[in-house]
C-alpha cells in the first residue's frame, strides 16, 4: 500500500466552485507534511509505536482517523516547508524494504479486515513478513470503537474499486487445532498437520478459481489418486487433475475434483493422505479461514 495523488472526483470539485481554497476531504495523505492538535493525536494513539524507522506509519494513521471517527483533509492554500537531506542520517534494520514491508503489515492486518487478503495477493512475499504484536493495536481500535474497512470503502473512498474475490476460499485451512502446512517448499515435499501459529507463511492458502490449493508457488498435490497416497507439494502446473480440490459436504471436506478422494488425517501422524470421501470421519473434516 503506498500513497499517490489523483484527481478529485465531481462531489469535491462541485463543492469548490464558490470556493477553490475550500479544504478537499482526502482518503490518505502523503505522510510527514500534516498537523494535528496534540490532545487529538494523543486521543488516537499516536503512531503505531512498533513501527521501525519510517514507511507506511502514512497510511496507517490516515485509516486509523476516518475510521475512529476524524477526518482527513487537505487545505490547499496551506506551505509547508520540507528539506530533504542528500542521505539518511539512520539506518534501516534488515534494509529499508524489509522495514516498509514489516510497517505496512502492520497497518494491514490491524485495519484491513477481511481485506487484507486483496493486499497478500497483489504482494505475495508479505505473507512471511513478521509483523509482530498487534495486541495493542487492536486494544486500541476496540477502544475508540472504530469503523469497519467496508465502511471506510462506501463513506470515504468509494472509488476504489475492490477486485473480484481473490479465489474461492483463503487463509489457514484448519482441522481442529492443527492447520495444514508448507514448510518444506519443494517438489516432492510434505504437507503437515501443525499446530496453527497465525503467522500466515506456510500456513496460510488459496483456494484458487482454476480448483487448486495453493501456498507461494507450490500447490497440494496427490501423486496417484488412490485411497492412502500422500499430499505432497508440487509447483502449481496448468491443468493438473492431481492437482484440482473442490469443497464439499457443507464446504468441511476438501475433495479432488476428478476423484471421490478427500483430505484425511487418519494415518494417526502429521503426514496427510487422502481415503475415500466419508462426511461421518471426522479426520475428514478441513476448514479455509475464509470462504467467499
Amino acid at each position: 500500500m503506498v500513497f499517490r495523488w489523483d484527481h478529485m472526483n465531481e462531489e469535491e470539485r462541485q463543492k469548490r466552485i464558490g470556493d477553490p481554497t475550500a479544504a478537499i476531504r482526502t482518503p490518505v495523505m502523503a505522510g510527514g507534511l500534516f498537523a494535528i492538535s496534540k490532545a487529538y493525536f494523543e486521543k488516537i494513539g499516536f503512531y503505531d509505536p512498533e513501527m521501525n524507522v519510517w514507511g507506511g506509519e502514512n497510511i496507517e494513521i490516515s485509516l486509523r482517523v476516518w475510521l475512529c471517527g476524524g477526518t482527513l483533509e487537505i487545505v490547499p492554500c496551506s506551505r509547508v516547508g520540507h528539506v530533504f537531506r542528500k542521505q539518511h542520517p539512520y539506518s534501516f534494520p534488515g534494509g529499508s524494504g524489509n522495514v516498509f514491508a514489516r510497517n505496512t503489515v502492520r497497518a494491514v492486518e490491524v485495519w484491513l479486515d477481511d481485506y487484507r487478503e486483496y493486499y497478500y495477493q497483489s504482494v505475495p512475499s508479505s505473507r512471511f513478513v513478521q509483523a509482530g504484536n498487534l495486541t495493542a493495536r487492536f486494544q486500541l481500535k476496540k477502544r475508540l470503537e472504530c469503523k469497519t474497512f467496508q465502511w471506510f470503502l462506501e463513506n470515504v473512498y468509494p472509488r476504489l474499486k475492490v477486485p473480484n474475490p481473490p479465489g474461492l476460499a483463503s487463509g489457514e485451512i484448519r482441522h481442529g487445532l492443527y492447520c495444514l502446512d508448507a514448510k518444506s517448499q519443494s517438489n516432492g515435499g510434505a504437507v503437515e498437520l501443525i499446530t496453527c501459529h497465525g503467522n500466515k507463511g506456510a500456513q496460510d492458502w488459496v483456494l484458487s478459481k482454476e480448483n487448486r490449493i495453493r501456498n507461494n508457488d507450490f500447490c497440494l498435490t496427490v501423486p496417484k489418486p488412490v485411497p492412502g497416497e500422500p499430499v505432497v507439494l508440487n509447483h502449481c502446473k496448468p491443468e493438473a487433475t492431481e492437482q484440482q480440490f473442490e469443497l464439499s459436504h457443507h464446504k468441511k471436506l476438501i475433495k479432488m475434483q476428478q476423484y471421490d478422494l478427500c483430505l484425511d488425517s487418519s494415518e494417526g501422524n502429521q503426514q496427510l493422505v487422502v481415503n475415500r470421501c466419508d462426511f461421518n470421519v471426522l479426520s475428514q473434516h478441513f476448514k479455509f479461514s475464509r470462504i467467499y
